[in-house]
């Protein structure tokens, strides 16, 4: 009797830009207490992009460790979630696919869905896998969050990519089925085609991302999924992190249930220091979890995946045994702790210098220590480097 094989996350790896303001720095030169992006909204810094990183960088420099230690065999396709994308038809993969030497023989494939987009990829590369278990699926989720100077939604962006190998027998996280999802047409969030910037109604997409979670817990639920009490730590999508702690005490009001914030906490380590990055921001949680001190092989972890618009998506997965015998938290804090400070005069200085008119070629100098590097545009065309 054949049975199906087991599916999920063999392995994962982060990267984020090369600069750093601390939210403190930003609130005294705004006039607001730093308690209030502190405390309020539960971040302390974020991470910016240097002139010669963006999303394809990013992505490239969060994926290459995963290819350095599996290497390319069984990549037959490639999955790049981001909200941010750098051409109206291009996949921004399709830049990485060459900057990592993939082989040709491969699928690429852009995926946009606001922040839930890496989820999408990771179902999408799910049932690839299930349809032949000799495949192995990269995904990559990088985003840079931008809003408006001088917004409420300022302190709340940042910069990040999240990588995954996605394959049968996987090493780190298993995923099994059900899946609860939910969808609904709201304008809580967006970015019209002709703006840099995202247009965000607040309070309309704090209640949006509430009802998506227990929407998409009662849907779960009602597939077959786990009781909520047989889930060990759970992970939420966080535009910034006091959000995600908003949806876990909601959840804990919705089932009835006491919900430790205990079980939540370990997921915000990582994005408390570097800010809202769309797509990989759930998958930055789940790094932070698996990275953090207890041991948890055979835990269960539930996720929650919300995308504005709207989208979400709740399921579990179940940490395998010897998931930590590849230690990544060192790797990661020293790439957080290796990012240059810039002031609030130099962070502004680069928003607004994101080049936005492709009209006229322009080359930008290597100036991020990563090997990656945005190098410019050449007749309307992005140009990219690899050290």
């Amino acid at each position: 009797m054949n049975t199906a094989p087991v599916i999920g996350i063999h392995d994962l790896a982060v990267a984020t830009g090369s600069r750093v303001l601390d939210l403190a720095d930003l609130a005294y030169a705004t006039g607001v207490e730093p308690a209030k992006f502190h405390k309020g909204l539960g971040q302390d810094q974020m991470s910016v992009p240097a002139p010669d990183e963006d999303i394809v960088t990013m992505g490239a420099a969060a994926a290459a460790p995963i290819l350095e230690r599996h290497g390319t065999a069984g990549i037959r396709t490639v999955l790049f979630a981001t909200e941010t994308g750098v051409d109206q038809s291009k996949a921004a993969g399709v830049f990485v696919h060459r900057l990592l030497g993939l082989p040709s023989s491969c699928r690429v494939v852009e995926l946009k869905q606001a922040c839930y987009g890496g989820t999408a990829a990771l179902q999408m590369a799910m049932g690839i896998v299930a349809r032949d278990p000799r495949e192995r699926v990269l995904i990559i989720t990088s985003d840079v969050a931008r809003y408006g100077i001088d917004t409420a939604a300022e302190p709340t962006q940042g910069a990040g990519a999240v990588a995954m190998l996605v394959a049968a027998d996987p090493d780190l996280l298993e995923i099994p089925g059900p899946t609860g999802v939910w969808t609904a047409d709201i304008d809580d969030f967006w970015r019209p085609n002709d703006s840099d910037v995202a247009m965000v109604e607040g309070k309309l997409s704090i209640d949006a991302y509430l009802d998506a979670f227990t929407g998409a817990w009662d849907d779960y639920r009602a597939q077959g999924g786990v009781d909520v009490g047989e889930i060990d730590r759970f992970c939420h999508h966080q535009p910034f992190t006091r959000m995600a702690e908003k949806a876990h005490r909601r959840l804990a009001e919705h089932t009835g249930v006491d919900l430790p914030l205990e079980t939540f906490l370990p997921s915000t380590f990582y994005n408390r220091r570097i800010g809202n990055s769309y797509t990989a921001s759930l998958f930055f949680a789940l790094a932070a979890v698996l990275d953090a001190d207890d041991d948890l092989a055979g835990a269960r972890v539930g996720l929650f995946s919300y995308g504005s618009g709207a989208v979400g998506e709740f399921f579990t997965g179940i940490v395998r045994p010897g998931y930590r015998e590849v230690m990544r938290r060192e790797r990661t804090e020293q790439m957080l702790d290796a990012r240059v400070p810039v002031s609030v005069a130099d962070y502004r200085a680069l928003h607004r210098g994101v080049p936005r008119d492709t009209t006229n070629d322009i080359t930008v100098d290597a100036v991020s220590a990563g090997p990656f590097h945005f190098a410019g545009i050449v007749g309307r065309a992005r140009r990219y480097t690899r050290d």
